[in-house]
């Protein structure tokens, strides 16, 4: 039987290019999340010899905006313009940001091509959700996010351990040149294999939905970081103007999105119940899983007094348990279509694993600490990718990059919230507890500052021993009782897991559903009767040639007058 293929020839989601096009995904994941880890360890020897210490939290607090920020903007452009173009300039955009950060030659033009960077990132991971709701139904999507969250998983080892041995053996601008050849050959596999179908936009841009939630995002991070900041504190002006300014730009925002008519996250979408409690739940998640995550390698350096190598290393058990329980989850979610256990079991575990943390000090035996990681990460791979396929479930097609892009920015602006509030708790104690430690040494007010503010593991290894346990006691006692103030969210996360509503796990994929593809036997049917047009054509058109040439073939194949 012959099957006809549609006028608008749609693309063949047949299994051979859905993996292909799953390759291309994998090396942009890849590009994004081990950037984020492999900075984590190399950051006490960036923030010593580029002389920002006392605001190294900034380092992470701009890439986390940027990301953020970005996020609905990657979403909505993918619905309405399609999401190839956009994924190719989101690696290209954080490969040259990443030249940036080699060559920075001080601590603010780091933290400026750091955002940069944030600006590509955002990009990837959101179009790499977005893409896999695209091409896979939401009942075999598990399989495949959970490799996702695999990838999430191995750079957090991977991106440590090659940031310590950049550290310990070259230089930490490694860290970022290593970015290079990686985001050339995403780059070049994307440009490849990443066939989507383009489109027009038909409706206006909203420009002023953009600017107001910009300026939202951005005001909410200035609030939380001047806040907790010495320098400024709660009751500064200049604090309280970045929190006035943000209640007033989330006004507009809201204003803005009622009228529009193409909103950038339309308010249709807090209508829906599933939408909202996963949605606070990766809020309330991101609160407390990014904050710990960040600064568990820099408690590992200092505290522990292991090498930059040695605490990549000791990363591995996170690795392990997210990367086994991400895949795990995602295989047993496509097998049964039940997808709400797991966020429940995910937060139990993960919230024994912070209270376990609030324990940490000095004299904790390492192996004991790889034990609480290996249950962090198990907690986390219950989560983080079944948050986003119950999210993609609960949308219309046409809502896919929208709803994933919402999902994920509100999960953002709780890991930058959580890491602003808890850089700034931690880099508040920790400075004052390290001018103490050399003012009892001796020190004047104004060496102990100067010694503080450039203090790196070189540094510490250098010091008198007296002097260099002080050192690792203020980082134990400034980092590990900070562990507290992220409980009450993982609590939160837990309770909305509680009341997450199953429903049913649609067997369609995006592209399908919106009639921009063709998916399964008759996708494999129209390929293969394409393979065979082709085939019959390139023989007609031999046959053609032989005749026209006046010559025909011998048995033997050789061409005769």
């Amino acid at each position: 039987m012959t099957i006809a293929a549609p006028a608008h020839a749609p693309l063949l989601l047949t299994k051979r290019r859905i993996w292909i096009i799953f390759s291309a995904l994998i090396a942009g994941m890849l590009l994004s999340s081990l950037d984020q880890t492999i900075v984590s360890t190399a950051m006490p020897t960036i923030v010593g010899q580029l002389g920002g210490v006392d605001h190294q939290v900034w380092i992470t607090t701009a890439y986390l905006l940027a990301t953020t920020i970005v996020m609905p903007v990657y979403g909505k452009l993918g619905d309405v313009l399609g999401r190839r173009g956009l994924f190719l300039i989101a690696i290209a955009l954080f490969t040259l940001a990443s030249v940036g950060c080699a060559f920075a030659g001080d601590f603010w033009m780091f933290v400026i091509f750091r955002a940069m960077q944030g600006l590509g990132a955002g990009g990837l991971m959101i179009l790499s959700q977005a893409i896999i709701a695209d091409i896979v139904p939401a009942s075999e999507r598990g399989k495949y996010l959970g490799p996702l969250g695999a990838i999430f998983g191995l750079s957090a080892v991977a991106g440590p351990l090659l940031g310590g041995f950049f550290v310990d053996h070259m230089t930490w601008q490694w860290a970022f040149y290593i970015n290079i050849p990686i985001g050339i050959a995403a780059f070049l596999v994307a440009l490849f294999a990443l066939t989507l179908p383009s489109k027009k936009a038909t409706k206006p841009l909203d420009i002023l939905g953009i600017v107001f939630l910009s300026a939202a995002t951005t005001c909410l991070i200035f609030f939380t970081d001047f806040g907790g900041d010495k320098d400024f504190g709660w009751d500064s002006l200049l604090t309280w103007a970045f929190g006035l300014g943000m209640l007033v730009a989330i006004a507009a925002f809201i204003f803005t999105e009622s009228k529009a008519k193409d909103p950038i996250i339309p308010l249709s979408l807090f209508r829906n119940p599933v939408f909202v409690n996963a949605t606070a739940i990766g809020l309330t998640l991101g609160l407390g899983m990014f904050a710990a995550i960040g600064f568990v390698p820099t408690f590992l350096q200092m505290s522990s007094g292991t090498s930059a190598a040695a605490s990549g290393l000791l990363m591995i058990p996170m690795m392990v348990g997210l990367i086994g329980t991400s895949i795990a989850s995602g295989l047993l979610i496509t097998k049964t279509g039940k997808y709400r256990l797991f966020p429940i079991l995910g937060t139990v575990i993960t919230g024994v694993a912070m209270v376990c943390m609030t324990t940490l000090t000095a004299s904790t035996p390492i192996w004991l600490i790889c034990v609480f990681l290996f249950v962090f990460g198990a907690g986390l791979g219950l989560i983080m990718q079944v948050v986003v396929l119950v999210v993609q479930n609960a949308v219309p097609a046409a809502e896919i990059g929208t709803a994933t892009s919402t999902n994920n920015y509100f999960r953002e602006v709780g890991a930058a919230l959580g890491t602003a509030v808890f850089g700034t708790i931690f880099t508040t104690r920790l400075t004052e507890n390290l001018r103490d430690v050399f003012t009892s040494a001796g020190a004047s007010a104004s060496d102990a500052a100067n010694a503080t503010s450039t203090l790196d593991p070189q540094a510490l290894n250098q010091l008198p021993d007296a002097l260099r346990d002080g050192v690792v006691n203020a980082y134990a006692d400034a980092l590990a009782p900070v562990f507290w103030y992220l409980l009450p969210f993982i609590g939160l996360a837990f309770i909305l897991s509680l009341f997450l509503k199953q429903i049913p796990l649609s067997d369609v994929a995006g592209l399908v559903a919106r009639g921009e593809a063709i998916s399964g036997e008759e996708a494999e049917a129209l390929e293969a009767q394409q393979r065979a047009d082709r085939t019959a054509k390139m023989r007609f058109d031999s046959a053609e040639e032989l005749v026209s040439t006046g010559s025909t073939p011998t048995q033997s194949g050789e061409r005769t007058p």
